[in-house]
């Protein structure tokens, strides 16, 4: 487990009661902390920097109701480990490689979020004949990271001193109305808060977000390596994300013909803010025909 020793069992309670199952799977060396369920098609979602699967809990038992669900940490987040050397892109695809040949039985839909995203739109780049279906949620890479103040500050100060107040102001530039999901959610987002915090201060995580972010939000992927992203992608998209700002999912979809669904009353994160309108723009990329696959 990623420096599990400050967790004092708040992961348990997060996930006490909560409908799927969770494992460790070894993955191109990394010893990786995975939640399953559900029957059906196969969806893996991947979440955002600094999160863990469980930022997916308001979307995952709808999605299980009709999906084989396959929700892992990242790399060096949550009860993931980072094994051995730096967490670089290849060896990172090479973990989602191994990821959905291992958990899921037939090609998947992959929906990342922010640094997920990023990481599901390389792996398309040159592996979209092993997915079904590709959904970028706010996704970094897109574009030139490019947060907007605000944004920048909190996130700044957080990363230096990770303390409750901290906590509050990123979580205030994340999110539309916090308070809103506080009194929605109670002891869920009070425990989800303190996971969130409590793995922010691991001696671990700012080492892992120093690797991934520069290789994933930073850079840019070039524009002609997403040209030859050939599996059907579609982009979800909070209008208010300080982040990873709308304009640059519209230049996305303009540029490649992805269809965006703009998330109304959402920042950074639409499957937690706004369940049944993300669960609506994902049913309906879901619901596609697919296109033939090329000989």
């Amino acid at each position: 487990m990623n420096d599990s020793h400050t967790d004092s069992g708040i992961r348990e309670r997060l996930l006490a009661g909560f409908p799927a199952t969770e494992r460790r799977i070894d993955l191109a060396g990394v010893p990786t902390a995975v939640l399953e369920g559900g029957d059906g098609p196969p969806i893996v979602l991947l979440h955002g920097p600094g999160e863990f699967a469980a930022t997916w809990m308001r979307v995952m038992p709808a999605l299980m109701a009709t999906h084989r669900v396959v929700a892992p940490d990242l790399p060096g987040h949550g009860a993931s480990e980072a094994g051995e050397g730096p967490l670089k892109a290849d060896r990172v695809l090479a973990w989602l490689g191994e990821l959905i040949e291992r958990t899921c039985a037939s090609r998947p839909v992959v929906a990342g979020h922010l640094l997920g995203g990023a990481i599901a739109a390389r792996f398309a780049c040159d592996h979209g004949d092993r997915l079904a279906r590709l959904v970028l949620v706010d996704t970094y890479g897109l574009g030139r990271f490019r947060p907007a103040p605000r944004f920048a500050l909190a996130m700044a100060r957080f990363l230096v001193r990770p303390t409750p107040r901290a906590q509050d102001q990123l979580m205030g530039a994340c999110m539309t109305d916090l308070g809103r999901l506080r009194e929605q959610l109670g002891d869920s987002m009070k425990l989800l808060e303190a996971y969130a915090l409590d793995r922010a201060r691991a001696p671990g995580q700012k080492p892992v977000l120093r690797s991934l972010m520069p290789e994933f939000a930073m850079t840019p992927i070039p524009e002609a390596d997403l040209a030859r992203i050939t599996v059907p992608t579609s982009l979800i998209c909070g209008r208010h994300d300080l982040q990873v700002r709308l304009k640059v999912a519209e230049a996305a979809s303009a540029r490649y013909g992805w269809p965006l669904h703009v998330i109304e009353n959402a920042a950074d994160d639409p499957a937690f803010e706004q369940p049944e309108a993300f669960l609506e723009a994902l049913r309906t990329e879901i619901g596609r025909p697919l296109l033939p696959r090329a000989a």
